[in-house]
């Protein structure tokens, strides 16, 4: 009796681990990955920082403080001094703390870029998807002329036509995403098609609305989903090299790292600082956004599972 028990134990147990949903076995394993782990620890870090940055920076960021203004000169900007960490920057403000501030302005200009580019890409690809046809062709081949073209080239062609502003920055790297976000959408939808389940639902009659909205979309979300976290580490970098181009915001006084990265080029001889820890911040923050998006892509990789 005690044998059989354990053996239907055993297969309760078995039948209970294989009914896990698709989204709780991803997560497991993303638990079990050292890398997924150390990705989500960056993120989550960077995130609270830029959350609470203004509450946990030492010195207000915008206003310029005379006993750092005093010793700055044309070849000479204040280290670390009493009560200012990483002294001044070329200004005279608190360089840690406009660092610290600039994670929230980095994570705003990262984050409304992919949710626009993720915003328009999925309409594009949700209505090649859906009807296919004429649309699909029209829609694809406007897809495959943004994809021509270079994804920083087409953000600088964009923000130099507009004026220089942080929205500028947003919307030119939320451009570059869209065409990306599109194929993928419309690619997963295309599978749905001729899935058995949307060809059961077009059999029994169901509108073609119902069919997309409640089958096919939600069912073709997670890829665009995983390739957002992907695209967020691109859309920080990108941000960063249109500031350092000068296409980006013309608001010297806003802390953001890309704009401090821009504002430090010339004064790489003075105090290399002021780029070099902008720039290691965004390294830092996109390998963390990376990592986090190449370890949900290979957890909800189907063949990964075991």
């Amino acid at each position: 009796m005690t044998i059989l028990s354990t053996r239907k134990a055993e297969k309760v147990d078995a039948l209970a681990e294989g009914g896990t949903s698709l989204a709780m076995d991803a997560f497991r394993r993303m638990l079990r990955s050292p890398v997924a782990i150390l990705g989500a620890s960056i993120v989550a870090l960077f995130v609270l920082l830029a959350i609470f940055a203004p509450w946990i920076a030492p010195k207000d960021p915008f206003i310029p403080y005379p006993e750092l203004q005093a010793e700055l000169t044309p070849s000479h900007i204040p280290g670390p001094m009493p009560g200012f960490v990483l002294g001044s920057d070329q200004n005279g403000y608190d360089f840690f703390s406009r660092l610290l501030v600039g994670a929230q302005q980095t994570l705003i200009v990262g984050v409304f870029a992919t949710l626009i580019g993720v915003a328009i890409g999925m309409v594009i690809g949700g209505l090649a998807g859906a009807f296919g046809g004429w649309v699909d062709t029209v829609l694809m081949r406007f897809t495959d002329i943004m994809l021509s073209i270079p994804s920083l080239l087409l953000a600088i062609s964009i923000a130099a036509l507009l004026p220089g502003s942080q929205w500028t920055v947003i919307i030119a790297v939320a451009m570059v995403g869209v065409p990306v976000f599109a194929r993928l959408l419309r690619g997963a939808m295309m599978a749905q098609r001729s899935s058995d389940h949307v060809l059961a639902a077009t059999a029994l009659g169901v509108k073609r609305r119902t069919i997309v909205f409640r089958h096919m979309l939600p069912n073709s979300v997670g890829p665009v989903i995983v390739q957002a976290t992907l695209t967020l580490a691109t859309s920080i970098i990108d941000a960063a090299a249109l500031s350092f181009l000068g296409l980006g915001d013309s608001d010297w006084r806003r802390a953001e790292w890309g704009l401090m990265l821009g504002n430090a080029q010339d004064l790489l001889s003075v105090k290399p600082e002021l780029a070099f820890y902008p720039a290691i911040a965004i390294i830092i923050v996109a390998l963390g956004f990376t990592l986090l998006g190449e370890s949900m892509r290979e957890a909800l990789d189907p063949k990964n599972r075991r």
